[in-house]
């Protein structure tokens, strides 16, 4: 893969004609988008659809929880979109569920680990005994042993979860911010040059490129920084 193919750009804005204007300004620049619940109840799911039909490669951000027969008739329902990731919480029973409903199909299924605007203090309000490492960690190998296409967890736990869930899988990361960038409401950040030495294979870039004044060029910058850690790989 080259870096076109391992930025996934968050199209986290209020309204689908917003969304439409902005993969227009980033025209080539960008090939994969992410669509997530912001969008998704506005007409989101139509342009997700319509950009895959498009040739765009979309991330579905939807973060599946539920019991077994829904979550599976969900990823049903969604493998016959065209999608091509779509994000589960990595809890075992939800996994084995969609791995089963998207036999047959290109959808890969991302585990939702930790998000990375929890720390330490977040997970333990919420009864977690774990560190957000730990966590990571297990549901990293649950998601192993149930045969998901890949993990989402912060660059700071990619590393340890490349290790765990071995080259064939997909480890996406969001909290991306180039140097300088604002951190927002993300707790747990890293540049797309360490991410990717730290074994990433996808990042997820919203506010830095979607906020920014020439959109397609801070979109281009990343690209350019990915190149520098992907090089002398694979990449164009």
């Amino acid at each position: 893969m080259n870096a076109r193919d391992r930025l996934i750009v968050g199209l986290d804005i209020p309204t689908i004609a917003e969304a439409e204007d902005m993969v227009a300004t980033l025209g080539d620049s960008v090939s994969f988008y992410k669509i997530g619940h912001q969008l998704a109840f506005i007409g989101g799911l139509e342009l997700a659809r319509d950009l895959a039909r498009d040739g765009k490669k979309i991330f579905l951000d939807m973060k599946l929880l539920d019991i077994d027969n829904t979550v599976a008739k969900g990823v049903e329902a969604i493998a016959g979109m065209g999608m091509t990731m779509l994000t589960l919480h990595a809890y075992p029973k939800a996994m084995r569920a969609a791995v089963e409903a998207a036999k047959g199909s290109d959808l890969c299924l991302l585990g939702v680990t930790v998000l990375t605007s929890m720390d330490a203090a977040d997970l333990a309000e919420a009864g977690y005994a774990q560190t957000p490492a730990e966590l990571v960690r297990t549901r990293a190998a649950q998601a192993r042993e149930a045969g998901m296409g890949g993990i989402v967890c912060s660059a700071e736990e990619s590393s340890a979860v490349r290790e765990i869930v071995g080259t064939d899988m997909a480890v996406v990361t969001p909290g991306i911010r180039p140097k300088g960038a604002d951190a927002g409401d993300q707790k747990r950040v890293v540049t797309p040059f360490d991410a990717l030495k730290a074994g990433s294979s996808h990042l997820v870039v919203a506010r830095p490129i979607v906020k920014a004044t020439d959109p397609r060029q801070a979109a281009e910058a990343i690209l350019d920084e990915m190149r520098q850690a992907l090089w002398p790989a694979n990449d164009a």
